[in-house]
């Protein structure tokens, strides 16, 4: 590298390591999607989806570790697939195919923090057309991200602040006003195994792991961290535990105080649940300034996301594997600029699509190639390369492998058919396209022999 020439600064230590994952995690998800939850079961059964997510998000969570301390650089899973199935080769393909579904899936996620927001502003300024808001909340983001990675660890730990002040102050009212009647307040036969239970516990499950996602941000800035090999596998094992206590207590605060009952079934818009709970204990001055700091909570979010995924693209140019101008950085701040306004305007664009609509795109996409696929990246690596360095490694090992394995296929089979349809069928055009492009560029597999 020339000297003087922009390039990626190691700049993230533990602590914004896990400030950056929690934000992201955290967000506005369990602020809006407990009515989504309750009804997937019709009850607080559904909370045994929240289990059954947080199993699969520990034992995902150490299959991340296990690739973001061997592999330290950023792009996350796209550098995971291409080095363990072999850049010019099949890796080059499921590289491809990762970044096919987070040009979509990254931007859905990101575009529920939008959604989300809306309705806690709506609730504090009633007249503020909501058409505008993910315009005007992308655009703050952009500003806020336009710099170098120094100061935005600084702005990201601040936001990591805002949120655990809001989740506290949630929590801490639910202890002081909880009515378990409220909160256990099953149907008969709750409880009874069906089919209908399973494809309950499928849905209710899948809130819950969209509620968990962002246990792994820090892998696609890993270029930025320092101490890679120790500081992201902490990181993201941290950040489960902390945040599946965090959301066992509001969930339980919220239930307590709001009866389930009163928001189920859940619509197509989500109800701000924490202003509800608010104003029930407190009037509608104190509701407005808990909704206010949701707002911060899910704009935090949305900044976390933004920062993590707009270096995929990145890294990606970089290797040759997508447009050449996304590998560009910022001359003075040392960024990726464009694939920062890339992520940003694509958000904002999904942002008008239903919540439902986003979170089963988004998850449907990622199974098969990110998930799936890394986990058995994982266990390749292991067998191909036994004498890679590997600062950190997964505990019981294979174990965790299968569990993960069996988890994200029980997600995806519990889908209806049209979402799996989507899921397939996106992977399938993917695969159309990766064969054209390498057809056009003559790269493997269709590279000529020599």
């Amino acid at each position: 590298m020339t000297e003087g020439a922009p390039h990626l600064e190691r700049r993230f230590g533990l602590l914004q390591a896990t400030a950056l994952n929690m934000t992201n995690m955290i967000g506005v998800g369990p602020f809006i999607t407990i009515p989504a939850l309750m009804s997937a079961m019709n009850g607080p059964q559904a909370m045994v989806g929240w289990l059954v997510a947080l199993v699969i998000a520990m034992v995902d969570g150490m299959v991340w570790a296990e690739l973001a301390a061997a592999i330290p650089g950023s792009g996350g899973s796209y550098a995971y697939l291409r080095r363990a199935f072999g850049p010019q080769t099949w890796g080059r393909l499921m590289a491809f195919l990762f970044i096919w579904q987070l040009i979509l899936s990254g931007p859905m996620e990101i575009a529920s923090g939008f959604i989300g927001m809306q309705e806690y502003l709506h609730y504090v300024l009633p007249n503020l057309p909501a058409k505008w808001t993910p315009i005007l909340i992308g655009g703050a983001c952009l500003i806020l991200l336009y710099r170098k990675i120094g100061s935005i660890g600084k702005i990201t730990v601040a936001l990591w602040i805002g949120t655990l002040l809001t989740v506290g102050a949630v929590m801490v009212t639910g202890v002081f006003h909880f009515e378990a009647k409220k909160a256990f307040d099953f149907d008969p036969g709750a409880f009874n195994f069906s089919m209908g239970f399973l494809f309950g516990l499928g849905a209710a499950t899948r809130v819950g792991l969209y509620d968990y996602l962002g246990y792994y941000d820090v892998c696609y800035i890993g270029g930025e961290v320092r101490d890679p090999g120790r500081t992201m596998a902490r990181s993201i094992l941290y950040s489960v535990l902390a945040v599946a206590a965090i959301y066992i207590g509001i969930n339980l605060s919220i239930n307590g105080v709001v009866s389930w009952r009163e928001f189920v079934p859940a619509g197509e818009t989500p109800k701000p649940v924490v202003s509800m709970m608010m104003e029930r204990i407190y009037g509608t001055k104190i509701a407005g300034a808990l909704s206010w700091m949701v707002i911060w909570t899910a704009f935090g979010s949305i900044f976390a996301l933004l920062l993590g995924y707009s270096r995929i693209p990145y890294a990606a140019a970089v290797d040759g594997n997508f447009f050449k101008a996304f590998a560009k950085l910022h001359p003075t701040k040392d960024f990726p600029h464009l694939s920062l306004i890339l992520m940003t305007v694509i958000s904002v664009a999904c942002s008008y699509l239903t919540l439902g609509q986003v979170i089963d795109a988004l998850l449907v996409t990622r199974i098969l190639v990110q998930f799936i696929g890394q986990t058995v990246a994982l266990m390749w690596l292991r067998k191909k390369e036994p004498e890679m360095e590997r600062p950190y490694r997964m505990w019981a090992y294979p174990l965790p492998c299968f569990v993960a394995l069996a988890g994200w296929a029980f997600v995806f089979f519990t889908y209806e058919n049209k979402v799996k349809a989507y899921g397939l069928g996106m992977l399938v055009l993917g695969l159309v396209v990766f064969g054209i492009w390498s057809s056009v560029s003559k790269n493997w597999p269709f590279a000529p022999k020599r």
